[in-house]
């Protein structure tokens, strides 16, 4: 994207760091001093494409793409209108088709499509449906009236909490009070000393939740997963040995045939079973796939199981 800067005067935020840019209903940007030379009678035309357009109408320009700020600018106007809610259709699809509709007049007028037939439609909606669009102005609908209501109930709890902070304040404040005002008056009528008085007093006042800890003990059964006790203070106990788990030795599958012996891959290079199985290529030999493998594993399959008898289940049968 281009660098930012002022289309009349030329200055561009590298040169001018403090440069603000302003925009108005046409999408173009002028720098605020520009736009005060230009419409120091309130209004005038955009030097960039001729439109009328008044001082009261700028604002500071928030997005880089000036085109951003005209679409944002012709949303708000069209929505001011073209105000229906879901709750004013029959299905969802007429609303649907409805909210396209509002998409199709937005990116027309943002771009310079067909404005002339957009805007004769605009105002011809406008005409057709002028109860309506007053109607609904005044009417908030479903998700409105629910952010209403949080708003209202927010507002509600914080009022509440702010009267308790108040409150408990001013009881602070009246409790501060009597007990000074308390102080002073032992002090002028009481026979004790004053160093007893004031010992009095501030015994007194010691909050009634205060407890004295350093009595406290921790219990000296209480053990971390370490085994250190809660609460010791010296010594570091080793940590507890673990019995140490068996070495693992790997001992080969049987598998229950239920068949004849399985040629083993020289009996299968041997005998020529691989003349007629497909020779594996170089992608798959460097995968690990031999061609050896899948024979052995089509021969399992044809071979087990043929010796097995349903009604000899559960006996162990040899074959020789």
């Amino acid at each position: 994207m281009d660098e930012q800067g002022c289309p009349r005067c030329k200055t561009t935020k590298y040169r001018n760091p403090s440069l603000k840019l302003m925009v108005n209903v046409c999408g173009h940007s002028l720098c605020d001093n520009c736009v005060d030379l230009l419409f120091i009678k309130g209004s005038g035309a955009c030097p960039e494409c001729g439109t009328a357009i008044r001082r009261s109408n700028f604002r500071y320009q928030i997005f880089e793409d000036a085109q951003v700020e005209k679409e944002i600018d012709i949303r708000k106007k069209i929505l001011k209108d073209y105000n229906k809610k879901e709750e004013d259709f029959d299905s969802l699809r007429e609303y649907n088709d409805y909210l396209e509709m509002i998409e199709t007049i937005i990116y027309n007028l943002a771009n310079g499509i067909d404005v002339e037939d957009t805007r004769r439609q605009v105002d011809s909606y406008k005409k057709e449906n002028k109860d309506a669009i007053r109607k609904n102005q005044s009417k908030l609908s479903r998700d409105e009236e629910y952010l209403e209501m949080l708003i209202e109930e927010e507002e509600k709890t914080s009022s509440l909490r702010k009267q308790m902070i108040h409150d408990t304040e001013v009881l602070e404040k009246n409790k501060k009070r009597r007990e000074k005002e308390a102080l002073i008056d032992e002090l002028m009528f009481s026979d004790m000393s004053a160093a007893d008085i004031l010992t009095m007093h501030k015994t007194t006042a010691r909050p009634a939740e205060a407890v004295d800890n350093s009595s406290f003990q921790p219990s000296q059964t209480t053990r971390y997963s370490t085994g250190i006790q809660r609460g010791q203070q010296s010594g570091l106990i080793p940590m507890p040995m673990t019995e140490a788990n068996p070495v693992y030795h790997y001992e080969d599958l049987e598998l229950e045939r239920c068949g004849p012996i399985y040629p083993t891959i020289d009996d299968i290079i041997e005998v020529g079973y691989l003349s007629n199985v497909r020779a594996a290529s170089e992608s798959e030999r460097a995968g690990g796939f031999e061609a050896t493998l899948c024979c052995q594993r089509a021969l399992q399959d044809a071979l087990g199981g043929l010796f097995y008898y349903p009604e000899l289940a559960g006996q162990s049968t040899s074959v020789m």
